[in-house]
């Protein structure tokens, strides 16, 4: 199935034979202090940056109605300053019909936030705050 939309990730994890969780990492996007004179005029026209993780959350599929309600949550948890810009997801597939618990998931998590730190995001789906995946170029 291609994910096109947040709305996808959810009707894909909720369709699959065992039950998901999925997990979430909220990133900025922020300029490095060392950052040269071209890589700040790149930044300021939008472009570059480096992705900084702020937090992360892991919920079952029956427990996320709608990328609103991921948003809202989040809004509660964002420290004034600090807001996102994309979030990851990823998906952990249960076993035996049981769907992983939210301690299954702490160490997936650390290493998304981890992978997202080192720019090696590439086995996640980034959305921007409307919902929509992210390309990067």
């Amino acid at each position: 199935m291609d994910i096109s939309s947040f709305d996808d990730l959810l009707q894909a994890a909720r369709l699959q034979p065992e039950p998901q969780r999925l997990l979430f990492v909220f990133a900025a996007v922020e300029l490095p202090d060392d950052a040269t004179p071209a890589q700040r005029a790149r930044f300021e026209a939008g472009q570059g940056g480096a992705l900084v993780p702020l937090m992360c959350v892991d919920k079952t599929p029956q427990e996320l109605p709608s990328f609103a309600a991921l948003v809202d949550e989040a809004r509660q948890f964002t420290a004034p300053g600090h807001d996102w810009a994309m979030v990851f997801a990823a998906a952990l597939s249960g076993r035996l019909n049981q769907a992983p618990s939210s301690a299954d998931a702490e160490a997936p998590l650390q290493r998304m936030v981890d992978a997202i730190k080192g720019g090696a995001h590439g086995a996640y789906i980034p959305f921007d705050r409307q919902g929509q995946p992210v390309r990067f170029g």
